[in-house]
């Protein structure tokens, strides 16, 4: 073993050793933590400001929920795969809806042709939501919903399920994502401008405060805007900054923060640098801690906590050598663990080829189960903390982030900083970055840019049949044929009515899901009031 002194970055190879984040030193010391008090920036798991858990236990009381995300094709397709990863022990549902779901358009749309079930599930009316849930008690499955523009219409189909099934709306515990600001910054899923697509985040807030106490009516989701290219900072920033926005328009809507703090909700991705993925996620809490009490003056301190879904990078996944994606999720997925995350979700190894197989998704369901039981880092409350490189990266990465978020305040806050473009830009930037990194190989991606085979790959992929989409449209048709298009037509001009009013649409437009009015009805219903949005092109 090669001597080496105090300063030395060589590796016992003689070679340099690669360089981190956290400026390339080879080992970090007390003093490298910038004069941080433990007691008041760590103190204790459960206790503010929260950087080492939000609950005393940690996993020692509860592991995580493993919620694996899965939907596809027709709703009894799903139903099945719902009910298989429930029987192999996944415990919560994640639900991925069709593109036309997602911009509200129905399933025989001119637009929709060729994107029916491809992406998620077709979900058209409550008959497609019935059978999606089919034998599975909503009273007792948490289930948390990707959707965003259209998600006063999921959430007001998924309640009117759980009243048909007889269950209390009360007990109900899930998650509707719900983030529309990050639509404009990373996604594309938007349909409305910000404003009025504000206003239905908001009439969210308030019918679940009303309705659903226990149901998480946001997922703030910084996942997408590290699959567009942000950087860890920038994904800590533009989430809660977009959080920042959702509180202040929900207290100006003349809801007090310690009714609806305590149930806002995170979406974060688990990428690839395992130790800044860590730091990211205790950052995020701690800063969220601080703007929650001190900015915001929330009281309850559930209020401060900062509670988060993690999801492993799909961005890092490769179509070549897709086997090694195996270990690229576990990794993540185990920095996502030693974060702290309440709820988690592994990618399979082929979803950079198409939308995973049953034999897939179990490997990557069977990988948390794994870390959970064997890895043994779960009886342990935050066994990272207090470890030098990670306590140096967590304040780097805080302080980043403060500083994004102080030039967003600039901007006049983060509506602002989208319409005018900053938040993409900076995102853009920070993805050419890393692509030029990569092409130049001082970046390396296994299988990529190094360590390439020739042979091709030979895994089998899910293939939607497009008999799908017929069946799926046929069916509509039927419905529309079979209900009563009078009372149908009521509940639209109702709904239509009270957008115009600047009154909550939920109650309206959960009384017209319960006629079967149609996704796509009841968003242009929305539409003839708001509009549409379209995008400015970011240079």
């Amino acid at each position: 073993m090669n001597a080496s002194n105090p300063g030395d970055k060589s590796g016992e190879s003689g070679k340099p050793a690669a360089k981190g984040s956290s400026g390339g030193r080879a080992f970090h010391r007390p003093e490298d933590l910038g004069g941080r008090n433990a007691e008041r920036d760590l103190g204790f798991p459960g206790a503010y400001p929260f950087t080492r858990g939000i609950y005393p236990a940690g996993y020692r009381s509860r592991l995580w929920t493993m919620r694996q995300y899965a939907g596809y094709g027709t709703a009894r397709e799903s139903n099945a795969r719902f009910r298989y990863l429930l029987s192999q022990g996944t415990t919560g549902l994640s639900v991925a809806f069709d593109l036309p779901t997602q911009i509200g358009l129905d399933s025989d749309h001119p637009l929709a042709q060729g994107e029916v079930g491809r992406s998620g599930v077709a979900i058209d009316s409550l008959e497609d939501m019935d059978a999606l849930f089919d034998g599975i008690p909503l009273e007792r499955v948490s289930t948390s919903m990707t959707i965003n523009a259209t998600a006063p219409i999921l959430l007001a189909l998924y309640f009117a399920v759980a009243e048909k099934q007889g269950a209390d709306l009360a007990k109900l515990s899930g998650t509707v994502q719900n983030d529309i600001l990050k639509e404009y910054i990373a996604r594309g899923t938007y349909i409305y401008p910000p404003k009025a697509a504000m206003r239905l985040v908001t009439d969210i807030f308030a019918f679940c405060r009303e309705r659903a106490p226990e149901w998480n009516p946001i997922s703030v989701s910084g996942y997408h805007i590290r699959e567009a290219g942000s950087t860890a900072a920038q994904e800590i920033a533009f989430t809660l900054g977009n959080a920042i926005a959702y509180v202040e328009a929900t207290i100006a809507r003349g809801l007090s923060v310690d009714d609806f703090g305590p149930r806002v909700s995170f979406f974060l991705n688990a990428h690839n640098h395992f130790l800044e993925e860590i730091a990211k996620f205790r950052a995020a809490r701690r800063l969220w801690a601080r703007i929650m009490r001190e900015r915001v003056k929330a009281q309850n301190p559930r209020s401060w906590m900062f509670r988060f879904h993690a999801q492993t990078g799909g961005s890092t996944l490769t179509a070549q050598q897709p086997d090694v994606n195996i270990a690229r999720v576990t990794l993540q997925a185990l920095a996502a663990v030693l974060g702290g995350a309440q709820s988690l979700h592994t990618n399979a190894y082929d979803e950079a080829l198409a939308l995973p197989t049953e034999e897939a998704a179990l490997v990557a369901l069977r990988t948390q189960q794994t870390i959970a039981y064997e890895s043994g880092v779960a009886n342990t409350v935050d066994p990272v903390g207090g470890a030098y490189t990670i306590e140096k990266l967590t304040g780097e990465l805080e302080a980043a982030a403060e500083e994004y978020l102080g030039k967003i305040d600039s901007l006049g806050g983060m509506l602002r900083a989208i319409e005018s473009g900053y938040a993409q830009r900076e995102i853009q930037q920070a993805a050419f970055n890393t692509q030029r990194k990569i092409e130049t190989g001082e970046q390396v991606v296994v299988g990529v840019n190094r360590y390439q085979e020739d042979a091709e790959t030979n895994v089998p992929i899910l293939k939607i049949d497009p008999e799908i989409e017929r069946q799926q449209v046929e069916q509509l048709r039927k419905l529309r044929e079979r209900r009563d298009s009078t009372r149908v037509q009521a509940a639209l001009d109702v709904v239509e009515a009270t957008a115009r009013a600047n009154q909550n649409v939920m109650p309206a437009i959960f009384l017209a899901v319960k006629v079967y009015a149609t996704v796509g009805e009841i968003s242009d219903a929305l539409r003839r009031v708001f509009g549409e949005y379209r995008e400015s092109v970011v240079i």
